[in-house]
């Protein structure tokens, strides 16, 4: 078990290294913001931020062992997948309006304090969370079940997230759908099916790591669950919802928030309802 907690030859090194290409990807991504009048851009720039650091950590940390291409492979599907999405979802809409509540919450001059408190931060955020990559790539042990259980987890949180996306896209296509509530699907058992998803996949890359002797990186997932279910997730998703879509509260009554499970009782506020 001790082996499993610290058994990977990590090379701190290059991990501090790391953070000053993530920082000033995070930099280049508050100028561009200050051009735009758009603090959201951030999203897009995110999962990139992770597919930097493990690019950084390649490059110049030794030695590495067998995982480096699974992992990179995993993680540059998830990074690009989820960049693209989000950049595709946000194109034209303006400033997302969680955003715009922590403009108008951090006046005057928040342009500048964005830089801290939205890029710096989720930059910071990236390179701690990041660990359990890192440590994967650094592990020397033979290939086992944590690594096979691993794979799965991140198999079934990329169905999660992608077939979530695709039919919240698809829902939100039709404009009779602007003030109704998706509660089909993979949203018909949890109300968050792209969130459970993000977190199965970093539960994914902790077994990995966990398998490769980096089983001390847990924090990192540990945090990514926090953030995911309290922070910037879940919790700032549905503080004002309710108000912007009344058919929302059946939605809450009858739909798990995050963790699937069959819906509690039939209600009226079927998909496309607007009542």
């Amino acid at each position: 078990m001790v082996d499993l907690l610290i058994s990977a030859p990590f090379d701190l090194n290059a991990y501090l290294m790391v953070l000053l290409p993530v920082l000033g990807l995070a930099i280049a991504a508050w100028l561009l913001s200050l051009k735009l009048g758009d603090v959201s851009i951030v999203d897009s720039l995110w999962s990139v931020m992770f597919l930097l650091a493990l690019g950084v950590y390649l490059i110049v940390a030794d030695p590495l062992g067998w995982r480096v291409e699974l992992i990179f492979i995993l993680v540059a599907a998830w990074a690009l997948r989820l960049s693209g999405y989000i950049t595709w979802r946000n194109h034209g809409r303006g400033e997302d309006h969680r955003y715009q509540a922590i403009r108008r919450n951090n006046q005057p001059n928040f342009e500048f304090k964005s830089l801290y408190l939205v890029f710096g931060l989720q930059g910071f955020l990236a390179w701690v969370i990041c660990l359990p990559t890192l440590a994967a790539v650094s592990g020397q042990t033979p290939p086992g079940p944590l690594d096979y259980a691993g794979v799965l987890l991140w198999l079934t949180g990329m169905f999660f997230e992608v077939v979530g996306d695709a039919q919240l896209a698809r829902f939100r296509a039709h404009r009779s759908n602007d003030d109704a509530v998706l509660n089909t699907g993979l949203w018909r058992y949890t109300r968050h099916p792209n969130y459970f998803g993000e977190f199965l996949i970093w539960w994914g890359f902790y077994l990995l790591a966990l398998s490769a002797g980096g089983g001390w990186t847990v924090f990192a997932p540990l945090l990514m669950s926090f953030l995911l279910l309290r922070v910037s997730g879940v919790a700032m998703l549905e503080k004002d919802i309710s108000q912007r879509r009344p058919a929302y509260q059946d939605y809450l009554r009858q739909t798990n928030a995050f963790f699937p499970g069959p819906p509690r009782e039939n209600l009226v506020g079927a998909a496309g309802d607007k009542s």
